[in-house]
C-alpha cells in the first residue's frame, strides 16, 4: 500500500493536530502554515506505528512550529 501525498483533511490525527496546534499557535501563525507543517510531519511519520502516530505528529509538528518563532 502506498502512502498518499497529503493525508486526507479527514484523517483524525491531522485534523486534531490542526486544531490543537492552530490553537496554541494563535497570533503567531496562520491556520494555513500550521495545516501545512501538521500535514508535513504527518507524511514525515508514515513509518511510525498506528497506535504512536497522532503524539508523534502533534509533537514533530509543534517543535517544527517552535523552531519557526
Amino acid at each position: 500500500m502506498q502512502a498518499s501525498v497529503h493525508p486526507p483533511v479527514t484523517d483524525p490525527t491531522v485534523r486534531g493536530a490542526v486544531d490543537r496546534l492552530t490553537a496554541e499557535f494563535a497570533g503567531r501563525f496562520s491556520p494555513d502554515l500550521v495545516d501545512h507543517v501538521v500535514r508535513g510531519s504527518r507524511r514525515d511519520l508514515d513509518v511510525v506505528s498506528a497506535a504512536a502516530l497522532p503524539e508523534m505528529v502533534e509533537r514533530l509538528a509543534r517543535q517544527r512550529l517552535i523552531e519557526h518563532l
